[in-house]
C-alpha cells in the first residue's frame, strides 16, 4: 500500500508538469484571461476595470506598464527566437527560409489589402492596415498541439517558422509606421546604447547582467524617443551571445530564453490579454459591429490570411523553389493557412498603436480581432481534424 501511494505522487506531479509545459497551455491561459476581460467589461465591474487600467504609478498607467514595459520583454523573447532560428535553427539557410518566408509575405500583404478594401476611403481608419497582418504563434501552435499526431511535424515546423518571420515583419512595420513625434536627443542616446551592446558582444562579454542593464536603459530612451519602446526588446535580443565561453557552459541566449518563457507564457501574455481584450458591448449596434474596421480586420484575418499564405505556398512549391513539407497533404497545408488567421496578440497590439487616440476604434478592432481569430481557429481545426492523413504518415 505505501508503495502504491509513493508511485501515485510522482504521477500526479508529472501530470501537472505536462499540463503546464504543453504547447497549448500558454494559448489556453491567454484565452481564459481574455474571456475574463470581456466578461468583466460587460458587467457592473466595468468601471473598476477601467479605473484599474488607468491607475498611474511612476508616471505611467497600469495599461501602459503592460503594453510598453512588459510587452518589451515579450518582444525580447520574440527577438531571441528570431535570432536563433535565423542563425542555427529552422531558418538557417535560404532553402529553409523560402517556403515560410514567401508564405509569410503573402500572409501579410493580402490581409492588408482586404482591410484597405473596406477602409481605403476613410482617412481616419486607413491607419489600421497592418492589424490583420500578424499571426499569433502561441494560439496557432496551441491549436496544432490539440490535434496531436493528425498533423505531421513538418507542418508544425512550417507554421512556427512562418509565424517567426511574420513577427519579424510586424516588428519592422511597428518601427517604420507606428511611431510618434521623434526626439533626436533620445534617439541619439538609444543609438549610443545599441553601440555599447555591439561592443560588449564583440568583446566576448558572456554574462547576461550587463546586457540586461543596458537593455533597461535602452528601453527608457526608446520610450522617450517616439519609437515604440517594445522595439528595445528586439534590439537587445540581437546582441545576446549565441554561445557560452566553452562547451560546458550554457549559451546566454539559452539561459535568457528559458528564463523568460514561463514569465511571458503564464504572466505577461495573460496580463496583456486581460488589459486589451475587454471590449464593452453595451450600446453597440449592429451597424457598429459591421462597420469597416471590424469587418476589414475580421475578413483580413480569416479570408486574407488563408488566401495569402496558401497561394504563396502553392506557388513556391509548384515552381520548385521549396519542397512540400514532408508527409503533408494539400488540404493539411490549407488548414494550417487558415490557422494563420489567428492574429490575437500582435493584432491587438498594432490596433492599440494605430488608433491610440480613438478608444471607440480600438474597441472595434477588438471585435474584429476576436471574431476573425475565433473563426480561423475553429475552421482551421475542423479542416485539419477531418483531413485524411497522407498514407504512411
Amino acid at each position: 500500500m505505501p508503495e502504491e501511494i509513493t508511485r501515485d505522487k510522482p504521477r500526479q506531479r508529472s501530470t501537472l508538469a505536462a499540463l503546464l509545459h504543453a504547447p497549448a497551455a500558454g494559448g489556453i491561459i491567454l484565452i481564459v484571461a481574455s474571456a475574463i476581460a470581456i466578461i468583466v467589461a460587460n458587467s457592473p465591474l466595468d468601471a473598476l476595470y477601467r479605473e484599474l487600467l488607468h491607475f498611474k504609478f511612476a508616471g505611467l498607467s497600469v495599461e501602459l506598464w503592460i503594453n510598453d514595459a512588459l510587452m518589451a520583454i515579450f518582444f525580447l523573447l520574440v527577438g531571441l527566437e528570431i535570432k536563433r532560428e535565423l542563425l542555427i535553427g529552422q531558418l538557417a539557410t535560404w532553402g529553409q527560409r523560402a517556403l515560410p518566408g514567401l508564405a509569410a509575405l503573402g500572409g501579410m500583404a493580402v490581409p492588408a489589402l482586404v482591410y484597405l478594401f473596406f477602409n481605403a476611403s476613410n482617412g481616419e481608419t486607413v491607419a489600421g492596415w497592418a492589424i490583420p497582418s500578424a499571426t499569433d504563434i502561441a494560439f496557432a501552435l496551441g491549436v496544432l498541439a490539440l490535434l496531436g499526431s493528425r498533423v505531421p511535424a513538418s507542418l508544425k515546423i512550417f507554421l512556427s517558422a512562418l509565424a517567426i518571420l511574420d513577427d519579424m515583419g510586424a516588428v519592422i512595420i511597428i518601427a517604420l509606421f507606428y511611431t510618434g513625434g521623434l526626439s533626436g536627443v533620445m534617439l541619439a542616446a538609444a543609438a549610443g546604447v545599441v553601440l555599447l551592446l555591439m561592443l560588449m558582444n564583440r568583446m566576448g562579454v558572456k554574462r547576461l547582467l550587463p546586457y540586461l542593464v543596458a537593455g533597461a536603459v535602452l528601453w527608457f530612451f526608446m520610450l522617450q524617443s517616439g519609437i515604440h519602446a517594445t522595439i528595445a526588446g528586439v534590439l537587445l535580443a540581437l546582441f545576446i551571445p549565441l554561445r557560452g565561453k566553452d562547451a560546458r557552459q550554457p549559451a546566454p541566449i539559452d539561459t535568457l530564453e528559458h528564463g523568460l518563457l514561463p514569465w511571458v507564457k503564464f504572466l505577461i501574455l495573460p496580463l496583456f490579454g486581460f488589459a486589451n481584450a475587454g471590449v464593452s458591448l453595451g450600446g453597440m449596434t449592429m451597424n457598429d459591429v459591421l462597420s469597416p474596421v471590424p469587418v476589414g480586420v475580421a475578413l483580413g484575418l480569416f479570408v486574407g490570411k488563408q488566401i495569402g499564405v496558401f497561394s504563396m505556398a502553392l506557388l513556391t512549391i509548384k515552381t520548385g523553389l521549396a519542397p512540400r513539407p514532408q508527409g503533408s497533404t494539400w488540404i493539411q497545408i490549407y488548414g494550417v493557412s487558415v490557422l494563420c488567421g489567428i492574429g490575437f496578440t500582435m493584432s491587438l497590439f498594432i490596433g492599440n498603436l494605430a488608433f491610440a487616440r480613438s478608444p471607440m476604434l480600438v474597441d472595434e478592432v477588438k471585435i474584429g480581432v476576436l471574431a476573425g481569430s475565433v473563426v480561423a481557429a475553429l475552421v482551421g481545426m475542423l479542416i485539419l481534424r477531418l483531413a485524411p492523413a497522407r498514407h504512411g504518415q
